[in-house]
């Protein structure tokens, strides 16, 4: 039997009604850092993707780096992606949330008071980032982090699964790729510790390992996911020698503890640098649960892939911006609307809940 993006799948107890998964795409669009209505608006009109993983979103103050990104670890949080949920699944969708601490690419001027900016090594990350207040400003130098500040992150990692589970989110996927702060402690371009975070694999892995276990053990296993970027080069990182052994490891300790998914990020069509097939094809071998594929993706690719047993689910991006309806048009190998490039990541409706 072939199998293509409209055919059902399970993930952990989840049924989902077809394999197209709706990319975590930041947008910008939660003002004071609070999901609000507009943003329900804009994930019902999307719900008809086997699952949507919602923006990345920071489990704590300190982890919020762009501006408008929505956070959850505050009351007022939990309720505004509660109406976000409740839309999407009022629509037949399954909705996980994207926990993404952005380490050290981040500014004083997108964080709250009393905040700071954090990472394994005290290195700015490379460029500037918006700020609302300033304009573009180049990066901080974060301050590495004690350890006290490792234990806390993983403890807010910890709070934001349990919060998005009370928000109603079916689960999580833990941001380790593109350059944000478990990415940072994978890459040796970003971490130059030499204590047990830093240095060897089995140290470099440590903080993934240990979020991934501390959720797992708070929420379930089956409602957790990871996407990573190996040899990715966004935000300064690198890749080195090291790179296929280390995901590797890393994946056969996300196998000990049960995730769901690993989420696989590979923008070589978009001029990034190409993931390495083989070590591709290792994950797939080695890793027990879904492999989600990502990367330029369109209808024939996508089907080509699954059939061949690539992966089991493929994401998209930037073509759910500018098609909500993105199902429906691959269901029936529709043209698809191009986005607009200017409002990917300015406030309000335009650009974004008006395709």
């Amino acid at each position: 039997m072939t199998t293509t993006l409209i055919t059902p799948i399970t993930l952990g107890k989840l049924q989902l009604k077809n394999r197209i998964v709706m990319a975590p795409l930041t947008r910008c669009r939660a003002t004071g850092n609070v999901p609000n209505e507009l943003m329900a608006e804009y994930y019902r009109l999307r719900a008809g993707a086997g699952l949507i993983i919602a923006e990345g979103t920071s489990p704590s103050a300190n982890g919020l780096g762009y501006a408008r990104q929505p956070g959850l670890f505050s009351a007022e949080q939990v309720t505004g992606w509660r109406h976000v949920t409740d839309a999407v699944h009022q629509a037949d969708g399954k909705m996980f949330v994207q926990l993404m601490h952005t380490g050290r690419v981040s500014h004083p001027a997108n964080m709250q008071t009393g905040t700071k900016v954090l990472a394994p090594s005290s290195l700015a990350a490379p460029g500037e980032m918006w700020t609302d207040s300033s304009g573009m400003q180049p990066y901080p130098v974060p301050a590495a982090m004690t350890d006290a500040d490792i234990a806390q992150a993983i403890a807010e990692y910890v709070k934001g699964a349990k919060l998005a589970l009370e928000a109603g989110f079916d689960g999580i996927e833990l941001h380790a790729a593109n350059g944000y702060l478990i990415d940072q402690f994978l890459n040796t371009a970003t971490n130059q510790r030499t204590d047990r975070w830093g240095g060897s694999i089995e140290n470099r892995i440590r903080f993934a390992v240990e979020v991934a276990k501390a959720t797992a053990a708070a929420i379930g296993a089956e409602h957790i996911g990871m996407r990573i970027s190996p040899y990715g080069v966004f935000n300064g990182t690198a890749a080195d020698a090291e790179m296929d052994a280390l995901y590797l490891a890393l994946i056969k300790e996300l196998n000990s503890i049960g995730l769901v998914y690993i989420h696989v990020v590979d923008h070589s069509s978009m001029g990034a640098p190409e993931v390495s097939p083989t070590l591709k094809a290792a994950i797939r071998a080695t890793f027990k649960g879904r492999y989600i594929l990502s990367g330029g993706y369109d209808l024939k690719r996508a089907n080509t892939d699954l059939d061949a047993g690539r992966g089991d689910l493929v994401a998209f991006g930037r073509p759910f911006i500018s098609n909500p309806d993105l199902v429906k048009k691959l269901a029936n190998d529709s043209a698809l609307t191009a986005p607009d490039f200017d409002t990917f990541y300015t406030p309000g409706a335009k650009g974004y809940t008006d395709y």
